[in-house]
């Protein structure tokens, strides 16, 4: 069951890259109405995938691999674990701003201008450039550097 388990925790992991992308390569000035329609719905499985990464790192953590006494007093799992609540706590203003965008243009108003787009992918920016950390985090704390 562990090597499974491993498999969905670093498969969801690469969802979560893959549909950020996804999001950050659709959400581009000028934003067509199939655009705005389509980010919520990236956004969704983004989230879907930050979900599973969540609960089997935590199966893992409490269940498999090398167990609590060996993550948590280890600086690089709290690194890991901090790159993950700022990726999320980031992530919610695109999200509301994704689901506004819809909801405004289904109610028949126009696109989002310019600006509100690029704030949004600066964002998007730097929610990858933080998931761009966490392998390295992981492989600190696979290893016991920091303890």
């Amino acid at each position: 069951m562990e090597p499974l388990l491993a498999y969905l925790h670093y498969l969801s992991i690469i969802l979560l890259g893959a549909f950020l992308t996804a999001e950050l390569v659709v959400c581009r000035a000028p934003l067509t109405t199939a655009q705005v329609r389509q980010l919520p719905r990236l956004d969704s499985v983004f989230f879907a995938a930050a979900m599973l990464a969540l609960a089997t790192g935590l199966l893992r953590l409490f269940v498999y691999a090398k167990g609590v006494a060996f993550y948590l007093p280890n600086p690089a799992f709290i690194a890991k674990m901090a790159l993950y609540v700022a990726i999320a706590v980031i992530s919610i203003v695109p999200t509301r701003r994704f689901i506004g965008w819809r909801r405004a243009v289904d109610a028949g108003s126009a696109a989002p201008d310019a600006e509100a787009v690029a704030r949004v992918r600066r964002l998007l920016h730097v929610e990858l450039a933080l998931l761009a950390l966490m392998p390295l985090m992981a492989v600190l704390m696979a290893r016991g550097i920091g303890r």
